[in-house]
């Protein structure tokens, strides 16, 4: 189970250290949230009323918000953000790892050498998410036109959970790609080859770990929707931060696993007790 929880283990003893560079991810996260789709979604299908329109369904699951001109400004802000300050929490975390320094140095160096892989992989889990949302929302919009609501109700949740499950079985595929490249320096196929290999040997544990971190935010979504906005945004701006740090830290410590790379973050604190 170290694949489920190590990457926990990491995160809240070194949560002053990698805690700055999810605060702004987490603020424009939270904002890219349309918690009135989500709201509106949730009622529907809690009434068993399906008279939806497909904009109606896509809102609810999409990562960027058409609601407005500044919602979409906010998930184009969050995209930034999360290049800009994963490629730096990734450094840092990976140097930590590797010679068991929790220090700045070397860490913006490295931001300039990876940017553009970056910059490429941010894009490539938008757009696949943004696809799976896409295709999502015209399923459970072909079951909300089944007249039978007891019926279409199972139908949601089941095509739900299972395009959930295809979700995470994509991202894992791609999971350790960039930590592959950042730290061995292979370029983005050879890569994307290695790592898919060493992602093979834990893929259903990487699953279960993001599984574990991610079904709780959902519901958390889903819940809180039905509260006042403000309060919304504040529980997911705590709830991003956790979710970010986790997919983040998770990527180093799952990579230094399966690639059998000893690390001196943990021989440094056993020489320290």
């Amino acid at each position: 189970m170290r694949v489920v929880f190590d990457h926990w283990k990491y995160i809240f003893k070194n949560l002053w250290f990698v805690l700055p560079f999810a605060i702004m991810p987490s603020i424009f996260l939270a904002l890219s949230v349309d918690f009135e789709g989500v709201y509106f979604l949730a009622r529907k299908f809690f009434r068993a009323d399906f008279d939806l329109e497909y904009v109606e369904i896509l809102r609810a699951w999409s990562f960027f918000r058409f609601d407005s001109v500044l919602g979409a400004v906010y998930s184009v802000l969050a995209i930034v953000c999360i290049v800009i300050f994963s490629s730096l929490l990734l450094a840092f975390v990976e140097k930590h790892m590797r010679i068991g320094k929790r220090t700045l140095s070397g860490v913006f160096s490295q931001f300039g050498a990876h940017i553009w892989s970056f910059i490429g992989i941010t894009l490539l889990f938008t757009a696949v998410y943004e696809l799976w949302a896409v295709v999502l929302s015209a399923v459970l919009f072909a079951v909300a036109a089944i007249g039978s609501r007891g019926f279409a109700c199972f139908l949601f949740v089941f095509v739900s959970l299972v395009f959930m499950g295809v979700l995470l079985f994509l991202i894992s595929i791609c999971y350790l790609w960039l930590p592959c490249m950042q730290i061995t320096g292979f370029r983005a196929y050879g890569a994307f080859l290695y790592s898919y290999r060493l992602s093979l040997r834990a893929r259903w544990r990487l699953i279960l770990s993001m599984l574990i971190t991610y079904a709780p935010c959902f519901l958390l979504t889903v819940g809180f929707s039905f509260t006042p906005v403000a309060l919304a945004r504040i529980v997911a701006f705590v709830m991003f931060v956790f979710a970010y740090l986790s997919f983040c830290v998770r990527m180093e410590s799952l990579y230094f696993e399966m690639d059998k790379l000893d690390r001196e973050d943990l021989l440094r604190s056993y020489r320290e007790l």
